[in-house]
C-alpha cells in the first residue's frame, strides 16, 4: 500500500515468501479486486496546483437521470479529483484542485454552474492539509475478523 515501486522480490523478502508464491498471491489479489491498480502519487504543489476547494453541490432536481448525467459530466472534469454522493442538505461533496482562485472561478462558472444541473455550490477553500493518505486502515480489517471469531 505504501510503495508500489517495490519489486516482487522485495515484497517477497519482507513477507517471508519466495518470489513465485508472492507473485501468485499478488495476482490473486488483483483478480479478486483487492488491488485496483498501481499509481505514482504526485505533489500538486510541485506542479503549481496550489488552490484546493471542498465544494458542496446541490442539484436543481435530484432525479436518477440528473444524478447520472452529473456524474458523467464530473468524469470529464480533470479539476475534480474526488466526487462523493453524500447525505444531508447537499447531493455531492467534491475535492477540486486548480492553480488559483481565478482558475477555480472559471471552473465554477463554466462547468459546475454552467451545467444547468446544479442549483447551489458552497465552496470551502482548503487552508492547509493536516492529513492526506491513500492507505486504507488494514488493521481494522484484522481486528474485525478477530472479533467475529
Amino acid at each position: 500500500q505504501h510503495d508500489a515501486s517495490l519489486s516482487v522480490a522485495e515484497i517477497a523478502e519482507r513477507v517471508g515468501l519466495s518470489s513465485s508464491p508472492c507473485w501468485r498471491r499478488i495476482k490473486r489479489m488483483e483478480e479478486a479486486g483487492f488491488i485496483k491498480g498501481r499509481v505514482t502519487l504526485i505533489d500538486n504543489h510541485a506542479l503549481g496546483l496550489n488552490f484546493e476547494v471542498i465544494a458542496s453541490v446541490k442539484l436543481a432536481l435530484p432525479s436518477k437521470e440528473n444524478l447520472e448525467a452529473f456524474e458523467a459530466l464530473v468524469q470529464n472534469w480533470p479539476e475534480v479529483v474526488e466526487c462523493m454522493t453524500v447525505t444531508g442538505a447537499v447531493d455531492y461533496s467534491m475535492h477540486i484542485v486548480t492553480t488559483d482562485m481565478h482558475a477555480y472561478d472559471n471552473f465554477l462558472r463554466d462547468k459546475l454552474l454552467g451545467s444547468k444541473l446544479v442549483s447551489d455550490v458552497q465552496s470551502r477553500i482548503v487552508i492547509r492539509v493536516a492529513k492526506k493518505t491513500t492507505a486504507l486502515p488494514l488493521g481494522l480489517v484484522r481486528q474485525s475478523a478477530k472479533s467475529s471469531d
